[in-house]
């Protein structure tokens, strides 16, 4: 039986589902891509706000309950040359550390990103006789590393698989005034 990796760049997932308007169910993802074969681990990673809020604790303590090996790195502020401030944490090298030290614990590696830098790892673990799953969106998944994977997987294709109907994005839900999602009464003079 096939052993299947799981490792997903959280923040690369997250802009993903922003682009797309609609948010994974990362049970469902689990469920989907460990389906061809036996689950040897699930990597999620993600960087947290120090001190980490009750939000993003229950999300990674969530992630954890349903089998991931949640990995994450601090947020850190910095401040460009126009003087605008930024939080950015990278965990690339996280990422490429478990696909390389664990690769004689699975067949197939599954990655959940789009981002160009992982092509050579990539090429690394094909290399070694691994099969690598790259999974995203198109305008966001560099031509490299589609091109050093053994297989692209869009999650456009996937959505009824992997969506988590119903649930909107959190950064869709700051600022804005809740508006129920059905109404029997017109809204805004609307006379239907």
């Amino acid at each position: 039986m096939e052993r299947i990796a799981l490792f997903i760049d959280g923040a690369n997932v997250y802009a993903a589902a922003k682009r797309l308007g609609w948010n994974f169910d990362h049970r469902k993802i689990l469920e989907h891509f460990a389906a061809p074969g036996r689950l040897y681990n699930a990597f999620y990673y993600t960087a947290v706000p120090t001190p980490i809020d009750d939000k993003q604790k229950r999300f990674t303590d969530a992630l954890t309950y349903m089998g991931y090996t949640v990995r994450t790195r601090p947020l850190r502020e910095a401040t460009d040359d126009s003087g605008d401030t930024y939080r950015r944490a990278s965990l690339d090298i996280e990422i490429v550390t478990d696909l390389l030290t664990t690769s004689e614990q699975y067949d197939t590696a599954v990655l959940l990103t789009g981002d160009g830098d992982f092509e050579r790892p990539v090429e690394v673990l094909r290399a070694r006789g691994k099969r690598v799953v790259v999974a995203s969106i198109a305008e966001m998944t560099s031509y490299e590393l589609r091109n050093a994977a053994d297989l692209y997987v869009d999650f456009k294709d996937i959505r009824e698989h992997v969506e988590r109907p119903g649930y909107r994005l959190p950064s869709e839900q700051r600022g804005q005034e809740t508006r129920p999602f059905y109404t029997s009464a017109a809204l805004d003079g609307d006379d239907r």
